[in-house]
């Protein structure tokens, strides 16, 4: 399969087409249509966004149930007097996980919970000096996980995993229901495995607007994590303010790194993984070696035949695939800085020594052994990570999203004398004598009590 072809720095720029997350003008037909259908002949996406947020935050579950059963489908069953899903189905959906994909996420957890453990910051104080920091976590946070058609348990350990280790004390989950569909078990067993607290069986607009305006059965949150589609992304944007958000995601992307060293089964492999996701998501293989670029686009076209979705690579691949050819693998260092990528994988002869020239990406992935697959499951790293370029300003989800920082001031009578004159002369150079003088009562006061000689 021959990838579109950039040659050199100048033009790499252009190679990535970022998809706004937020663009709902260029929503397919059908799903416009589906909207007009739901809200009526008038109804745009946007307006039907924020018809599901108001009612959401007037009515409550009538409306978080009224709409989970317009967009899903969803049965909830004449027994289920909350939204809450049972004890028994989540211990059903346990008891029927395969033993050895319990010890899989059972593993991952492991090494999840190592990871954040060691990224934890402290508390200080330096008494000296009258100053100081106090960590503390969030109250409780929310969880979103897609349904459907797709499940993503590893989402539910990367986001709820970081929660629990920052020292959230409540962490709940909601994931769609389908119809009348169970939920699926992996989601509910990699729930019990991270400690959730409660997973709410909705979905979409309405599960965001409940986390963030609490309704009868789901209660108020801090914080919304988790990826969901372009109505789940405005939602959380709308809301962002009354609670904080992670961030807004767009498609995925990877960038490979790669020189005349690397193995192009390897490299054709990478791209595939990340193509596989969908039309939208973009892999991008970056090198000074064009025999590279043959022996790996050679290698796609016998991957991809065996591959079930190759339709969907295919179309990702065609629409957003490419090879930037460069002169030397500085050039190929300055691209990624560039671009910002969500993952970034250098596959060199010594992958160590270029790592610390890369100053952007939300993942950094050294050598052929580190893929970005590994990263997704099981390395330890959060695989919520920023999209679009926003890893120039954006970090990947760690306990840092789930902790708030105080600063203290504890001044000492003599740290406040010498420094309250300075703050005196600049509280009236802004014109705030109120300021200036609820410091300069004090200045007099200690030099009062100060004995005279």
């Amino acid at each position: 399969m021959q990838l579109n072809l950039v040659r050199g720095l100048a033009a790499a720029e252009s190679v990535l087409t970022r998809i706004d997350p937020l663009d709902l003008t260029s929503l397919p037909e059908a799903a416009l249509q589906r909207t007009r259908d739901a809200f009526g002949p008038d109804a745009t996406p946007e307006s039907a966004v924020l018809q599901m947020l108001r009612d959401v935050r007037a009515e409550g579950d009538a409306a978080v149930r009224r709409y989970a059963k317009l967009l899903d489908g969803a049965d909830f069953g004449p027994d289920r007097d909350t939204l809450q899903v049972p004890a028994a189905e989540l211990d059903a959906a346990w008891d029927s996980t395969p033993d050895d994909l319990k010890a899989a996420l059972q593993l991952a957890a492991q090494r999840i919970t190592r990871f954040h453990q060691a990224t934890l910051p402290r508390d200080w104080v330096d008494l000296g000096d009258g100053l100081g920091e106090l960590i503390r976590p969030l109250q409780r946070v929310g969880l979103y996980a897609p349904g459907g058609t797709a499940a993503y348990p590893s989402t539910v350990l990367m986001t709820a995993i970081p929660a629990r280790v920052a020292g959230v004390s409540e962490v709940i989950l909601v994931t769609p229901r389908i119809g009348s569909s169970p939920l699926n078990p992996t989601v509910l067993a990699a729930a019990r495995i991270a400690g959730v607290d409660a997973v709410y069986q909705v979905g979409g607009v309405p599960a965001i607007a409940a986390l963030a305006y609490g309704t009868e059965s789901i209660p108020k949150v801090d914080k919304i994590c988790g990826p969901g589609n372009v109505f789940v992304a405005y939602a959380k944007r709308m809301v962002q303010g009354q609670v904080d958000i992670d961030g807004v995601f767009g498609p995925t992307e990877t960038i490979v790194l790669a020189d005349d060293t690397a193995n192009p089964v390897f490299c054709a492999a990478d791209l595939i993984a990340q193509a596989e996701h969908d039309p939208l998501a973009t892999a991008i293989l970056v090198t000074d070696s064009p025999n590279l670029v043959k022996a790996v686009e050679s290698e796609l076209d016998v991957q991809i035949a065996n591959n079930p979705r190759q339709s969907t690579i295919r179309e990702s691949l065609e629409r957003q695939g490419q090879v930037v050819l460069v002169d030397d693998f500085a050039d190929a260092i300055a691209v990624a800085n560039r671009l910002a990528p969500e993952h970034l994988c250098v596959m060199t002869a010594d992958p160590w020594a270029w790592a610390g020239k890369v100053r952007n990406a939300g993942g950094l992935f050294l050598g052929e052994f580190s893929p970005e697959v590994m990263g997704d499951y099981i390395a330890g790293p959060s695989h919520v990570m920023p999209t679009g370029g926003t890893a120039r300003f954006s970090s990947a989800l760690s306990v840092h999203h789930f902790l708030r920082t105080m600063p203290v001031v504890g001044l000492s009578p003599q740290h406040f004398q010498n420094l309250g004159q300075a703050a005196v002369r600049i509280a009236q150079a802004e014109g705030l004598p109120g300021h200036a003088q609820a410091v300069q009562a004090r200045l007099d006061h200690i030099a009062a009590s100060q004995p005279t000689r």
